[in-house]
């Protein structure tokens, strides 16, 4: 019985009837959107909140502007605990108003970034957005597991509140332009990106840090992915459908290479963290999101992919097969919370 109710905390209200954007809470043409926060364990919230409220903020960072927060942290991660209270009180001392839970948040604010930097807790917090029928961004990784990051993809689809999930690295401009066909490449018909490889044990291997150069792969390959291969602990290859090979490698910095139809070389690296919050503030406006969302869950199951052939000792492993599973598995805990209602 307590596992039932459990798992019934997850999806409260999840089957909203209908979802207008940027009128569930009340927000009107010309007015600032107020922003919330949810997780101060990653210094991400630090860095977004400095450029969205920045004094000389211009186009559509101007306007939307951080005004709440609240703490969260894992504590059998020590990336996570250990950051909460320094991050917390820099929010404060920039005036931003700290609540005791994400329910007391939720009416002073328009829209929500999960800064959670555990992916663990995302679906429980993203229950409570969407509850609320307030658009979401959730920084990487979306979830902790395939399974959980399709059950928030159908839980906001079904409140038809829009979400949207991603890494820094894919809006860095080289990398858009080969994804735009805009960097003289011609076709891509390999691709080699890369990132650190930080490991984190509740997480499968890439999903932690590794998330970073997967991103990269495929915002320039797009999806299609049909098998993944890991070749060794940090190198990842994946074969895609029209025969293109995509590479993820672990290894120090951030980029890509290329090898194209027309030419070969670099594709660029990382750019910061302003193109993407600009890319939310977009997103929050417009309710459309800038990654599409079979392409998340594809990255995500290539991921877990990579850990299942890790598992069989570098053996192939199919993406349908990883999806079919994880669909699966999803379906399950989706009827459960079903049933508990």
């Amino acid at each position: 019985m307590s596992r039932c109710v459990n798992v019934c905390a997850l999806v409260t209200c999840a089957m909203v009837a209908s979802f207008v954007l940027n009128r569930s809470s009340g927000a009107e043409e010309g007015q600032i959107r107020k922003l919330g926060l949810i997780g101060l364990d990653t210094s991400h919230v630090i860095a977004f909140t400095d450029i969205i409220n920045a004094k000389d903020a211009e186009g559509v960072l101007a306007e939307f502007e951080v005004v709440a927060g609240y703490p969260n942290g894992m504590p059998d991660n020590p990336s996570s605990w250990n950051r909460v209270e320094e991050y917390t009180s820099k929010l404060r001392d920039k005036g931003i108003k700290i609540f005791d839970t994400i329910e007391e948040m939720l009416p002073h604010v328009d829209a929500v970034l999960i800064e959670s930097v555990d992916g663990r807790p995302h679906l429980e917090q993203a229950r409570k957005v969407i509850s609320a029928r307030k658009p979401i961004f959730i920084d990487k990784p979306m979830a902790a597991s395939l399974c959980d990051v399709l059950l928030i993809f159908r839980l906001a689809e079904e409140a038809k509140v829009p979400v949207f999930s991603s890494s820094s690295l894919r809006f860095s401009s080289g990398f858009q332009a080969v994804r735009k066909g805009e960097a003289g490449f011609g076709t891509v018909k390999r691709c080699v990106a890369w990132s650190p490889l930080h490991i984190e044990p509740h997480h499968p291997d890439l999903f932690w840090y590794g998330i970073h150069g997967v991103e990269t792969l495929y915002t320039i390959m797009g999806t299609g992915c049909q098998t993944v291969i890991r070749e060794a602990e940090n190198r990842v290859v994946g074969t895609w459908k029209d025969g293109r090979i995509g590479v993820f490698e672990g290894r120090n910095g951030y980029g890509a290479e290329i090898e194209g139809s027309e030419r070969s070389g670099s594709a660029g690296t990382y750019e910061g963290y302003k193109p993407l919050v600009i890319e939310i503030c977009k997103f929050f406006k417009t309710g459309v999101p800038p990654v599409a969302k079979e392409e998340t869950i594809e990255l995500f199951a290539f991921m877990e992919a990579a850990d299942e052939s890790k598992r069989l000792g570098g053996q192939p492993v199919a993406i349908d097969q990883i999806l079919a599973k994880a669909q699966a598995e999803a379906d399950k805990k989706y009827q459960l919370i079903s049933d508990c209602q």
